[in-house]
């Protein structure tokens, strides 16, 4: 799994100017991130990322806690239930931010819950294959798949989470069928994928690159429109097969808080964010994990979590999909 060391992440301040983080607002006291999925997959490894550098700008702890289960809904509520004074923040993915509003049909939460303060990372999800699936292309695994029926099993980083619907959309294209198996987080996932309890999933790019350079796992494409440069001679599935030309599937990662949190706050944590996406060293570590920097205001996330949520209600609507959070 990737992992940041201690090390590197406080490394980072040290190459943004001081007048970079000339700002009013502090929280005075202990803040947290909390990460709506267990430890080891994207979504922590950023908030660790994350309140590493914040730890250091202010000068006071910032802890990571984890919440995982119900596709990222459990931690979810917690942040909506916090109280809004800009010290509790969550590590908000693209499963319970945006796919959840539109998959699980009781939801304890609104997108008007959250306020998006920044966007953080982006990048695709990939096709990975334990070594035991005997298939080195897609159209070759499509065939695996069909002749197994629906024996075949896939893992999940949690229900309603970009992997869970980038298998739904993949099966329902490629006229396959499998079994979803859903984990608390990618961490989890990886373990059992990489022992061969599950054959196959759809997990972020950032958490299984390493495994794929090692050869532990076996890539066979990537989700987004384009190849990504991590790794040029993945495809993309959407080039590999007429079935498939329309599949085009990325993640993200971004902080939010609770509604009605200060204003000064959002604005101060994001442009603590900008500055630590400048870094080379950020930017460096990132390109290492497979994803790209995502700047921009707390606006320009805003807007970007209205078109994402607006997305995946039509594709959910499409294939039918409700279920309940759990």
């Amino acid at each position: 799994m990737t992992r940041l060391t201690r090390r590197a992440a406080i490394a980072l301040p040290l190459a943004i100017p001081a007048t970079a983080f000339a700002q009013d607002w502090r929280p005075g006291q202990q803040a947290r991130i909390v990460v709506p999925a267990a430890p080891g997959g994207t979504t922590d490894v950023m908030a660790r990322l994350i309140a590493a550098f914040l730890q250091t700008r202010w000068g006071s702890p910032v802890v990571v806690e984890n919440r995982s289960g119900g596709g990222g809904t459990i931690g979810t509520m917690e942040v909506v239930r916090a109280a809004a004074d800009g010290r509790h923040m969550l590590m908000g993915n693209i499963g319970p931010q945006a796919i959840g509003y539109s998959l699980f049909r009781n939801l304890q939460y609104r997108p008007d819950s959250l306020v998006p303060v920044a966007n953080v990372i982006r990048g695709p999800n990939v096709l990975v294959l334990h070594p035991s699936v005997p298939a080195r292309t897609v159209p070759e695994f499509v065939a695996w798949l069909k002749a197994q029926g629906n024996r075949a099993s896939y893992g999940t980083s949690g229900m309603g989470q970009s992997p869970h619907v980038s298998g739904v959309w993949f099966n329902q294209l490629a006229g396959t069928q499998a079994e979803a198996v859903h984990f608390r987080g990618a961490g989890p996932l990886l373990i059992d994928l990489l022992a061969g309890n599950v054959q196959f999933a759809f997990d972020n790019l950032t958490s299984s690159i390493d495994h794929i350079r090692g050869g532990r796992l076996r890539g066979l494409g990537v989700t987004s429109a384009d190849r990504s440069p991590q790794l040029p001679d993945l495809p993309a599935i959407r080039e590999t097969m007429p079935e498939l030309a329309s599949y085009d599937v990325s993640t993200w990662f971004g902080l939010f808080m609770p509604a009605a949190a200060p204003a000064d706050a959002v604005r101060t944590v994001n442009a603590e964010i900008q500055a630590m996406l400048g870094a080379p060293d950020t930017q460096a570590r990132f390109a290492q994990m497979g994803g790209v920097p995502a700047p921009g205001s707390p606006q320009d996330f805003a807007a970007f979590v209205r078109a994402e949520t607006a997305k995946w209600a039509e594709v959910i609507r499409r294939e039918g999909l409700q279920m309940d959070a759990t």
